[in-house]
């Protein structure tokens, strides 16, 4: 307890402070100190993992965007058709001038919509290359929460075996430190 509220120490806490405070054997003292560095991996870690997911959720964010606005371009596509039907209608119902005018009409939305066509192909090409980001990062993200995850367990291994004084129980420790870093590596390297 301290003075100003409950605190709650970790499982390892209490031994750490004793050897810091009367000294103690090389065997604490070295797990202590990997306990130590193995929190600061895994910090790190946990800090690129979410930076990757926040990539992830904005690229997907983008793809969203430009999903509606493709969407759009093509709604609009479909109201120069519809325009385009209606002025090839007039073209059958009318002669002279007014055939000539919806004459030119029905070209003029032949033009517009190959350009409307244009902009919406071009926004949907977009927004797949903002999903595939999306995706990658992701992916990235699984391999930072991997790592973060070992390294986690590395350390609850090493306050057991603070807690037990099991040298042998440094085995896991250590393998899953170097699994944690291997993850966290291909997280580094986009694998």
């Amino acid at each position: 307890m301290s003075g100003h509220g409950f605190h709650v120490h970790g499982p390892h806490d209490h031994q750490v402070e004793h050897v810091a405070q009367h000294g103690g054997d090389n065997f604490t003292s070295r797990v202590a100190v990997l306990t130590a560095v193995l929190s600061t991996v895994g910090a790190i870690f946990g800090y690129l993992g979410g930076h990757s997911q926040n990539a992830a959720l904005l690229y997907k964010n983008e793809a969203a965007i430009q999903k509606t606005a493709a969407s759009n371009q093509w709604n609009y596509y479909q109201a120069k058709s519809n325009k385009q039907n209606l002025a090839e209608l007039s073209i059958t119902l009318t002669t002279g001038e007014a055939r000539d005018r919806y004459a030119q009409e029905v070209a003029r939305y032949k033009q517009e919509k190959q350009e409307i066509k244009v902009e919406a192909e071009k926004l949907e090409a977009v927004a797949k290359e903002a999903d595939h980001k999306s995706d990658l990062e992701m992916h990235v993200h699984e391999r930072w929460a991997l790592a973060t995850t070992l390294i986690q367990i590395a350390i609850a291994m090493a306050a057991i075996t603070l807690l037990t004084r099991k040298r042998w129980m440094l085995f896991g420790v250590y393998g899953a430190a170097v699994l944690g870093v291997i993850a966290g590596g291909m997280g580094y390297l986009h694998l």
